[in-house]
């Protein structure tokens, strides 16, 4: 009887720890569109210049590993192998010749081996692809507003988004989001009309500053639908934390419906049909 019971009371034990190590592996991974608890990643990126910024990161943090795991050896081997007892007699060199061009040559190669896929992804970042959707941004205190230029099939229209602290999750939701379609080429023209904000997106590898004055520049192209979640990034005054940013990623039916709605829905701009490139 106690034998079973105690197989039993092993059975249970492992199958909590099973629940355990599986809550804890759902509880790291990382959520689509907005953070879940205890994340411990990025967020599942859904553009592809996303993906290069997570794998490059993963890519220096195991670089980064290696490194420590080699110092630490060589740390372990000095303290054994130099110290009193097994070397009464000090060694009297001052300098060696080929370790201090290694510890020269070495780093220089690391940083060349990081600079290479560091310059082709901030490349990729700055590129300045033909635009299939072109929307500016404008940071208030303490809101969003975006403009989308008139369009064959609609546009020419503006609108504010302000957080709804009705909605779920939690501060990051808006009253308005912005659209745009699935795998087309977005253009984001970014500025502030007061202080500066930060307009960034961490499921699209995006973030841009919102300069007073200045008109900033970048673009995504997101490859899955749905609402993806983001807040200002530059601290902006009182209300920083109540300045999300809400992005639904829709089919080219769906973004067309929006369009030719928002005119009717939203404030029409003057001469909206053209907007200026802000590399020019």
């Amino acid at each position: 009887m106690r034998t079973t019971q105690t197989q039993y009371l092993s059975l249970g034990m492992l199958a909590g720890l099973g629940a355990f190590l599986t809550s804890s592996v759902s509880a790291l991974a990382a959520g689509l569109g907005q953070p879940e608890p205890w994340q411990m990643d990025r967020q599942v990126q859904v553009t592809e210049n996303g993906r290069d910024i997570h794998a490059f990161e993963h890519g220096l943090h195991w670089l980064s590993f290696g490194i420590s795991l080699f110092v630490l050896g060589l740390l372990i081997y000095c303290i054994y192998r130099f110290n009193e007892k097994a070397n009464p007699t000090p060694s009297k060199t001052t300098h060696n010749t080929m370790i201090e061009v290694a510890w020269t040559i070495v780093p220089v190669l690391i940083l060349v081996a990081v600079a290479i896929p560091s310059f082709r992804l901030l490349r990729a970042q700055l590129s300045d692809p033909k635009p299939d959707v072109v929307v500016k941004v404008t940071g208030h205190a303490w809101y969003w507003s975006y403009e989308y230029p008139a369009v064959e099939n609609g546009g020419g229209f503006t609108f504010d988004a302000n957080l709804d602290e009705a909605k779920e999750p939690k501060l990051l939701n808006v009253d308005n989001e912005m659209v745009v379609p699935v795998n087309k080429v977005v253009k984001v023209q970014v500025t502030a009309a007061d202080v500066m904000h930060s307009w960034a997106m961490p499921a699209f590898g995006f973030k841009m500053d919102a300069v007073p004055g200045r008109l900033n520049q970048a673009w995504f192209k997101a490859d899955r639908e749905g609402v993806f979640h983001g807040q200002c990034s530059e601290l902006c005054g009182t209300r920083h934390a109540y300045m999300p940013i809400t992005v639904r990623v829709v089919s080219d039916q769906a973004y067309a419906q929006w369009l030719v709605e928002g005119k009717t829905k939203f404030a029409s701009i003057d001469d909206g049909s053209k907007f200026a490139d802000a590399r020019r």
